[in-house]
């Protein structure tokens, strides 16, 4: 009897561990995960991996973004541009980030109902979406500019939460 217990927790425990739950398959950023044509390995690339990252996250900011008619994004400053994380910075803005409303809005709607912290790449890249919306929200008039304030306050909410989300954790 222990034999046939001990066989079918063991059964219970791999069937358990090889299950994957709703949110740990869920994919806030798709093209993320798509091959690129031009290479064999995933288009996943992280900016922050460390401070110095951060900081020249920053400086790229900082020293202004150039956004073209296409939507494409590029860094300004020529020797900010010529650095190999500045390429990493340009892949994730070019092709992964999401450049439509309704996109951005999809992205919120899964950040509003994300159940954990956000991994740092994908935190990383809601920021980079922000700025982004920021962007339109100032480029546009009208009704489009209202849409595009709000996706931008949306975002914000959802990077919020996810700040605050150790913090807001009832004790058990």
């Amino acid at each position: 009897m222990l034999w046939k217990t001990l066989v079918l927790l063991l059964f219970y425990y791999s069937a358990h561990a090889t299950v994957t739950h709703r949110w740990s398959r869920a994919v806030l950023f798709p093209a993320a995960h798509r091959f690129k044509r031009s290479s064999a390995a995933f288009l996943n690339p992280v900016l922050q991996n460390s401070l110095e990252d951060v900081v020249l996250l920053y400086e790229f900011l900082l020293a202004e973004l150039d956004i073209d008619k296409g939507q494409k994004i590029s860094i300004k400053d020529e020797e900010l541009a010529s650095l190999r994380k500045a390429a990493e910075f340009n892949t994730i803005c070019n092709e992964i980030i999401p450049k439509s409303i309704t996109e951005i809005r999809r992205l919120s709607s899964r950040l509003s109902s994300y159940p954990r912290v956000l991994k740092k790449e994908d935190f990383e890249r809601t920021v980079l979406t922000m700025v982004y919306t920021a962007y339109r929200a100032a480029q546009s008039q009208g009704h489009q500019k209202d849409t595009w304030a709000e996706s931008f306050v949306n975002l914000y909410k959802a990077l919020k939460n996810d700040l605050m989300l150790p913090y807001n954790k009832q004790p058990s």
